[in-house]
């Protein structure tokens, strides 16, 4: 199925070439073949569930029963013409740079006085986190804001994900693909900007204030994760906070509990791609047990923090682009990475950052990397910020970015 849909992507991309939108830049559009939609519904139907293990609730991983219920839900109402008609009202390019395809929206303003933002995802995200903020970011005037608060938006793809694909070739670090995105901004002659990103994005985000300082006007980040040393975990009992404290222990439970993941994506991503890449619901299940675990916690079911149709459009996009183990060889890439071994320079770029119920930040770790000038601390929400708490992301990029000068 996803070799169907990719055959029809690469036909969707060649059927543009012959249209210039600038320099280096080729119109895109997202086109699902039927014959992928209809391969996908034959397997949903097809699916060969487990016999439920002993022991309840998502100790053990993602219960059957919901996963059944929600895999129905997939087949029976959910619409994906519907979700792919939204994307495609923006306008989407693809570009080459160091010899990799980048994907990207580039969402226009309204506003004369509107400013660059570059939104980067995280992993098991993609541009469809930026559903719900894309509008307020772009027109707030439309959505009851200040337009002075209007930004241009450029939403890419990491190279792996989405449609920026396939990977070109090993080595495509978090600081590779800063390097790229810079790139991209200068293609779309952007001299100024600001950069904002989560998870896998936070860390490739202030990449771009190191690599351009003199263009960055400003990073803004969530679900910010430092890696303490062994030297900071043996200070832990000095922190001065009761919430540095919690969020110190709460690493502790991500490293021993949740962390098989990452080893898995970190070691083998190949061959954890074969299952995923063969099997729609391994690739939901996959991936919605990640929103469970990182969502906000008083939400009994991942769907109760994240919308049905959001969670499938999201994994749906993984689906149809095959994307399970590019995706997932960041992870290879970030654990493989001599460089991940050493503190990065300190970026000299204004930084804000965003730190919800389920985030492990510190500050005053995080500070020894960033220039931090804006903390917001959230009562709320988890690791998925601009999907779970939209106003309140929409709200915190505006009050860091009313503060950095353009």
């Amino acid at each position: 199925m996803a070799a169907l849909a990719q055959e029809q992507f690469v036909a969707s991309r060649r059927s543009a070439e012959t249209v210039e939108a600038g320099e280096g830049l080729t119109p895109f559009r997202i086109e699902v073949s039927d014959d992928a939609l209809g391969d996908l519904e034959s397997r949903l139907m097809r699916a060969r569930w487990p016999v439920e293990s002993p022991g309840a609730g998502w100790a053990r991983g993602v219960p059957t029963a919901y996963l059944r219920a929600l895999s129905d839900y997939w087949l029976k109402q959910y619409d994906w013409r519907v979700h792919e008609a939204r994307f495609n009202r923006y306008p989407q390019y693809t570009t080459r740079i160091d010899g990799q395809t980048i994907h990207f929206l580039r969402v226009p303003s309204p506003e004369p006085s509107a400013r660059p933002l570059m939104l980067i995802h995280g992993w098991p995200g993609s541009f469809v986190e930026f559903t719900d903020v894309i509008g307020p970011l772009s027109n707030p005037r439309a959505h009851g804001g200040d337009p002075n608060d209007a930004f241009e938006l450029v939403i890419p793809s990491i190279p792996g994900h989405g449609f920026s694909m396939p990977l070109s070739q090993p080595g495509w670090t978090h600081r590779r693909i800063a390097g790229a995105f810079v790139e991209l901004m200068r293609l779309l002659g952007c001299d100024r900007y600001g950069v904002q990103g989560g998870d896998a994005g936070a860390a490739i985000a202030p990449w771009l204030g190191r690599l351009d300082s003199p263009h960055v006007a400003g990073v803004h980040t969530n679900a910010l994760v430092q890696i303490p040393s062994l030297f900071q975990m043996m200070l832990a009992p000095l922190l001065s906070t009761s919430a540095e404290k919690a969020r110190l222990e709460l690493f502790k439970h991500y490293f021993k509990e949740m962390m098989g993941y990452a080893q898995i994506q970190g070691t083998r991503p190949k061959t954890l791609s074969v299952g995923l890449n063969d099997s729609p619901i391994g690739q939901l299940a996959w991936i919605l047990e990640k929103f469970k675990e990182w969502t906000d916690p008083s939400a009994t079911l991942p769907t109760d923090a994240v919308s049905c149709d959001k969670i499938l459009t999201n994994v749906s996009l993984y689906w149809f682009t095959g994307t399970a183990g590019s995706s997932a060889n960041l992870y290879y890439e970030t654990l493989h990475d001599p460089e991940q071994k050493k503190r990065p320079p300190r970026s000299p770029v204004p930084t804000g950052v965003l730190v919800s119920t389920e985030d492990v930040t510190i500050r005053r770790w995080a500070a020894r990397e960033n220039e931090i000038v804006h903390w917001t601390e959230l009562e709320y929400g988890g690791h998925f910020a601009a999907l779970e708490a939209p106003d309140a992301f929409v709200a915190d990029v505006r009050k860091f970015f009313r503060g950095v000068s353009f």
